[in-house]
């Protein structure tokens, strides 16, 4: 069992297990003889500069987020006995934590099914409390929308200000993508981004996967949306901007099997979230505007063409971008349902700085290659071949939009690839 200790200020720990990693929450540890690592420092000065108080339930969240992210790359996967699932016993301190405790059988399992490990918490009691006590004016605006800097959410960002409502955007601060979260935000208001950082220090190796990763990015916009006044009779909106087939992340390859695929709005995770949201009284509705469609169409139904074709070539798509040098590497699966949304949208693909293999006929990438496999299978036995289980969570009709996106956007990649030469 790996076992990680976040604290505060006010719990700071008076001894040091060695099989223990330890991280400070929302500031730097003063005592520098000690190794503990730090999370989310500053982030209290930049809430205040965004003129937020959260309420006790979004903050507790957040501590349990950014615990979360803490832990996440804390704990190396490669010293797992599999080489990558492991046991992570996660220790933080909250302000109501007996409301947490009965939603924490819920918390382990959406944490098991995101990151793949077998999670264990622990909910202590803070000794001081860590809200805010400023009082601010609402913003104006009237929900929350994720701006992470790629294309889904710059044209959900569009589509909500072309449909007539103003929406306060929220990023992570992403090095490479965090200029054009300020850009976009720009065309589309004033004051109406919140453009927070949750960064993880530690002495030693950080684990790379993240695949826990967008748990604070929810955090985040639940933030948000407490500096947004209630609609009579209404819950709070975040809209989260992704297409269907990216959030299903249906493995093109038997070796991308569960958490080898990353699950960071996939409807199980969507759905479990809200329940956990609802059952400690935070009344605010997430909401999906893309789930049935693919990102082809997103971009062919954009509510205002003109400006989503002057700033989609700055979004960013790619999961090895930093690893490239600020690049597009052209060819993971990102890459090319990026790809082959602008043919799809019949939109001269543009990106900024390129690609880093632009022909993709003649690249070795095995995400290339499992994509071609796929196409394949899905031409010779049918789209059900490749769903096998993965969709077993829906019912019905909704099996039935969920089967047509994913059927769609292999399409759209299907028709790439030909395009490319490469089937």
């Amino acid at each position: 069992m790996n076992k990680v200790y976040c604290y505060t200020k006010s719990c700071v720990p008076k001894e040091r297990k060695k099989d223990t990693f330890y991280f400070e929450l929302f500031s730097v540890p003063e005592d520098k003889s000690v190794s503990d690592g730090h999370v989310g420092n500053g982030l209290l000065k930049e809430l205040r500069r965004s003129k937020i108080c959260p309420t006790v339930e979004a903050f507790d969240f957040v501590i349990l987020a950014m615990s979360v992210v803490a832990a996440d790359r804390a704990v190396l996967r490669k010293n797992s006995p599999d080489g990558w699932t492991r046991q992570i016993e996660l220790t933080t301190f909250l302000h109501e934590p007996e409301k947490w405790e009965r939603v924490k059988e819920k918390l382990e399992w959406v944490l098991r099914f995101l990151s793949g490990d077998f999670w264990s918490l622990n909910l202590e009691s803070l000794p001081e409390s860590l809200l805010m006590r400023d009082e601010y004016p609402m913003h104006k605006q009237d929900c929350v929308c994720l701006l992470s800097g790629g294309m889904d959410s710059l044209v959900g960002a569009i589509d909500l200000h072309e449909s007539g409502k103003n929406p306060l955007l929220v990023s992570q601060v992403v090095r490479g993508d965090a200029e054009h979260q300020k850009e976009y935000a720009a065309v589309l208001g004033d004051n109406n981004l919140c453009q927070w950082s949750c960064y993880v220090n530690r002495e030693g190796s950080l684990e790379n996967s993240t695949r826990a990763r967008s748990i604070i990015f929810f955090a985040f916009a639940l933030l948000a949306s407490c500096g947004i006044s209630n609609l009579p009779n209404k819950q709070k909106e975040i809209f989260v901007p992704e297409n269907g087939f990216i959030s299903l992340n249906i493995p093109l390859d038997p070796l991308r099997m569960g958490s080898l695929s990353t699950k960071t709005t996939h409807p199980i995770y969507m759905k479990i979230l809200q329940e956990i949201w609802n059952d400690v009284g935070i009344n605010v509705k997430l909401e999906l505007p893309y789930r049935y469609k693919t990102k082809g169409e997103v971009l062919q139904e954009c509510k205002n063409q003109d400006l989503m074709k002057r700033l989609i070539m700055g979004t960013t798509s790619c999961g090895k971008y930093n690893r490239h040098g600020y690049r597009h590497c052209g060819v993971c699966i990102p890459c090319l349902v990026r790809r082959a949304s602008f043919l799809k949208a019949q939109i001269k693909d543009q990106t900024e700085r390129g690609y880093c293999t632009a022909n993709i006929k003649f690249s070795p990438s095995p995400d290339t290659a499992a994509a071609a496999m796929a196409v394949t299978q899905y031409e010779k036995y049918g789209i059900e071949s490749l769903i096998s289980g993965e969709l077993s969570f829906a019912d019905g009709q909704e099996r039935e939009k969920y089967v047509s996106v994913f059927e769609r956007g292999l399409c759209e990649i299907r028709d790439l690839l030909k395009e490319e030469g490469v089937l």
